[in-house]
Parts: structure tokens; sequence; C-alpha cells
């Protein structure tokens, strides 16, 4: 993983909660609080919270009484979370690493992590914090990215930004949120951190946009790839977002545009 991958911040993290949500999270949001409900659970954790897409979609799903820690490792993005999500007397926000939960052993009925896991650089070791945090009877509920290939506009803006700077070609989404898609290596790490009973399904859905513009900017300026594109050459920023663009004009159309999204979900208990 690059140094740059898990730098959310700057203009970045507005962005994100802007354009990419709705693009290719609110989807899985919906998806995972759906699965927390089903849980019934009276004490939830979420690590790699992000801007809060998992956190407003669960929230809005469970009664008054529980109570939902949401935490993340960059503050810009939690900060973004708490004032989208406004004032929850269930809610609570905490700066911490998923990999050293600042928590006591057995508190949380669920952890639920989304697209958090890719970035974690000790996968087995985040694992281990899950169960370690959770009760008896607990439930771990995340999900990853399946392979870019089955992704078609962060595929898309690979290729392009690929185009853009031959010599040394932007690879975060390659590398990063759509790099951990095996199944038997997420099996092998959750059992490694003493997790048994373990569920992946493959989840499709469709990816949609108003126009190119908004999906070349999604992902060229609301991602770390904003990261890789200014340390190579910043002022080729609207550069690369104009040719990205362009690329899925011409792949998908005008506009409105809509392209494949896959991911693995995950179910775990000890």
């Amino acid at each position: 993983m690059s140094s740059t991958d898990k730098v959310f911040a700057g203009s970045i993290p507005r962005i994100y909660d802007e354009y990419l949500v709705p693009l290719i999270f609110a989807y899985y949001a919906a998806d995972i609080a759906k699965r927390v409900a089903a849980l019934s659970p009276s004490a939830i954790l979420e690590t790699a919270a992000g801007t809060g897409a998992v956190t407003r979609a669960v929230t809005a799903a469970l009664p008054a009484g529980i109570r939902y820690v949401a935490t993340d490792l960059n503050e810009p993005m939690l900060a973004v979370a708490a004032q989208r999500q406004g004032e929850d007397p269930r809610m609570s926000w905490r700066q911490a690493d998923a990999t050293a939960l600042p928590f006591d052993d057995a508190t949380f009925d669920v952890v639920c992590c989304q697209f958090g896991v890719m970035f974690f650089p000790d996968r087995v070791k985040g694992y281990a914090e899950a169960k370690r945090v959770l009760r008896p009877n607990g439930t771990f509920v995340f999900n990853v990215w399946d392979r870019i290939e089955e992704n078609v506009f962060a595929d898309d803006a690979t290729r392009v930004l690929g185009q853009v700077f031959p010599d040394d070609p932007p690879r975060f989404m390659a590398r990063t949120p759509h790099g951990y898609h095996d199944k038997a290596v997420i099996k092998a790490d959750l059992e490694q951190a003493g997790f048994r009973d373990i569920s992946i399904e493959t989840l499709a859905a469709v990816s949609r946009a108003p126009t190119p513009e908004y999906v070349a900017f999604a992902y060229c300026q609301g991602t770390p790839l904003r990261n890789e594109i200014e340390a190579r050459d910043a002022s080729k920023l609207q550069a690369a977002t104009d040719a990205l663009a362009e690329e899925i004009r011409t792949r998908h159309g005008p506009g409105p545009v809509e392209a494949k999204i896959q991911a693995l979900v995950i179910t775990a208990r000890p």
C-alpha cells in the first residue's frame, strides 16, 4: 500500500461524500444496514466509518435506545460524518485505529465495516480486534470490493490514468480498494483471527450517475487517486479528470451513465 492510499484530507472528504457515496457506496450501505438490523443489536461499533454512509443507513434502521459508536482513522472524514448525521443521542464519534481499538473486551453485539478492511495494514490484527470487542454471540459484518474488472468505472479510471501518466501509472484503485478480493484469503485471515462461522456472498449492483463528468470528478478528485495524480503533476488534475470523462462518454454515452459494480459481503462469528 502506498503512503497516500489512506490519506482522505483536504477537499477529498466532502467530494467523496457528495459524489462517491451516491455513486457506489449507498447501495451497499443499505445492504449492511439490513443485515445489522436483522441481528437486533443493542450496541454497535463501526470501524473505518468514513463520511458515515453506513452510519446513516444503520441508525435509520434501528430503534431508540441502542448505542452506536462510529470510528475512523481520519478525523476529516469523521467530521463530515458527524455533520451529516446531525444530533443523535444514540451516537458517539471517535478517532480510532481498527487494528488497535480503544474499547474493552466483549463490548458490542455487532461490529460493522464498509469497504474499510482493504486499508488495514494488518488485516488479521484488525479482525482479531473486532473479535475481541464482540460479545460471545456477536457478529462481524463487512464488505470489500470485488476485483477491479467487475467494477467498470474504477477500471475505466485506472486505464485512463495509466494513459495520462504512462511512465508511472496511478494504481490506487487496483492496488487497495480492489486489491483484497480472494475469498480463500479473506476466509483464512478471519480464521487466523479466531472466527469460525464465516459466510462470503458476492453482491452485484449498478452504479449510476447523471453525467460522465460526475463520475470522473468523483474518482479523480474524491478519492486518494487525487493524491497520486497531484504527486505526479498537480497541474494535470483537471486534464486527468477531463480525460476520464471523455473515456466514460465514449464507452457509456453522454449521460446519464451506468455501469456494473460488485462487492463481497462477509458475515463472521467466533
